[in-house]
């Protein structure tokens, strides 16, 4: 009796560890919410359903296709310094496919597969888009745009897309490939794993002692410095031009205080202007009369000799 209560224990507790890694299926539970936008309570999205309705430009659809695509952590170790990544990072279909795509999330968090810069007339923001929270799986179709391009499928969660959660999607032939596509092209910025963190805190101990121990500047200053050298303005307080103005005011003070006695401010300044009005007059007058001069003078004839 006791050999047979202990076997149906670990039995259970086998059934019950197993049910635990089961992916929960979304599929059946999502609401449809309109404009291809189907979700659900448990975390379960649909964003940019469409099975039926042909893009412009597609006359029927040319093929059929369904793909699962599976989402996680441990796709990302063959990836140095990624932390997240899909176990496909390229995917290739014929103009106006009929696409079904299966997504399976295998980590405890969050995971996105969002296709960006289909026509908006067709698929709102221009994208679809499945989600999932946790370990599940969630299904959703489209149909493929005409033409050749190349779309960007990647999560949206903060930072999973920089950390390796990206692919891009051809359709044709593409119109080339993406940046950064692990695996499949190049890193805008390459990432070094040459130098390892103890040569980085050694390499900037260093240059710390550097400039601790650097020259001091020479006080002397060389020939060919001080002959490029700006010259020195004046410091004293009383410069030239001051000493000009201060006189001119202890000697122009007296008339001026006579002028306007009694004057308001507004009729100060008339008097001002217009006294200057005068001073500009007589000035263009005097300049014009020594040019008359000087010109008058070149038309001589030279008496001959």
């Amino acid at each position: 009796m006791v050999k047979f209560l202990a076997v149906g224990g670990l039995a259970i507790l086998f059934s019950a560890s197993v049910a635990a890694v089961d992916y929960q299926e979304h599929d059946g539970m999502l609401m449809n919410h309109g404009d291809g936008h189907l979700m659900d309570m448990a975390g379960g999205m649909v964003m940019g359903q469409n099975a039926d309705t042909l893009p412009g430009g597609c006359d029927s659809i040319s093929e059929t296709k369904e793909i699962t695509v599976h989402a996680g952590h441990k796709y990302a170790e063959k990836f140095p310094g990624r932390m997240f990544a899909f176990d496909t990072q390229e995917y290739q279909f014929k103009p106006c496919t009929k696409l079904t795509v299966h997504f399976v999330n295998e980590d405890k968090i969050r995971h996105q597969w969002m296709m960006h810069g289909l026509p908006k007339y067709l698929y709102p923001k221009g994208m679809f888009h499945l989600e999932v929270s946790g370990p599940a799986k969630i299904s959703g179709t489209l149909i493929l745009p005409p033409g050749d391009k190349t779309y960007l499928v990647h999560c949206d969660i903060a930072q999973h897309m920089e950390k390796g959660m990206k692919a891009q999607l051809k359709v044709g032939k593409g119109d080339g490939d993406l940046p950064s596509i692990p695996g499949v092209t190049a890193n805008v910025i390459a990432d070094d794993y040459k130098v390892g963190l103890p040569e980085l805190i050694a390499t900037a101990a260093e240059a710390d002692k550097q400039a601790a121990v650097a020259p001091p500047v020479p006080d002397v200053i060389s020939p060919a410095a001080a002959s490029t050298a700006v010259p020195a303005q004046p410091e004293g307080f009383f410069s030239g031009v001051m000493v000009i103005g201060l006189a001119a005011g202890l000697l122009l003070g007296p008339y001026l205080a006579r002028k306007f006695h009694g004057m308001s401010a507004s009729e100060i300044i008339a008097t001002i202007f217009e006294g200057v009005a005068l001073l500009v007059e007589r000035g263009v007058k005097l300049l014009s009369a020594l040019l008359k001069l000087v010109s008058g003078n070149k038309s001589n004839v030279l008496p001959k000799v």
